[in-house]
C-alpha cells in the first residue's frame, strides 16, 4: 500500500506521534484515513481546497507546502496518539497532544489569515 494523502505522508504522522504510539494506528491504512481527515478538517477550516492532488499540492509555492504538511501531520498525529495511550502513558501522550495541537492551531493560523493568503499561495505580497 502506498500513501494516498495530499498534505502529508505516513511517516510524517509516525515521526510525530513518536515512540511507543500504537502499532496499529501507525500503520500506513490507519494513517492514510488520519490524513485525509486531517485534510478535509483544514480544508473545511480555511473554507479553500489547497491542492484536490499530488500535482496540484506539488505546484504550491514550497512555503505552502510545508505549512499544509505540519498542520495535516500535526493532526493526524494526534489522532495516532489517541488511538490508544497505553504504551506511552496518559501524562506523555497528553504533553504530546499538547504540542501538535498548538503547532496545528498556528498553522491554521496562518492559512487562514486573510492578509497571508495570497502570499503563501502565489509568493507574491499583496
Amino acid at each position: 500500500m502506498a500513501d494516498t494523502g495530499i498534505y502529508a505522508t505516513t511517516v510524517q504522522i509516525q515521526n510525530k506521534a513518536g515512540s511507543g504510539a500504537n502499532v496499529v494506528a501507525r500503520a500506513e491504512a490507519v494513517t492514510n484515513d488520519f490524513i485525509a481527515q486531517a485534510e478535509s478538517v483544514i480544508n473545511v477550516i480555511c473554507r479553500k481546497v489547497f491542492a484536490a492532488t499530488s500535482g496540484a499540492f506539488a505546484a504550491l509555492p514550497s512555503g505552502t507546502r510545508y505549512i499544509l504538511t505540519d498542520a495535516t501531520s500535526n493532526l493526524a498525529a494526534i489522532y495516532v496518539i489517541n488511538y490508544s495511550m497505553s504504551l506511552i502513558g496518559r501524562g506523555e501522550a497528553e504533553d504530546r497532544i499538547v504540542v501538535l495541537r498548538d503547532g496545528f492551531l498556528r498553522d491554521i493560523s496562518i492559512l487562514r489569515d486573510k492578509k497571508l493568503q495570497n502570499f503563501i499561495t502565489s509568493g507574491v505580497e499583496n
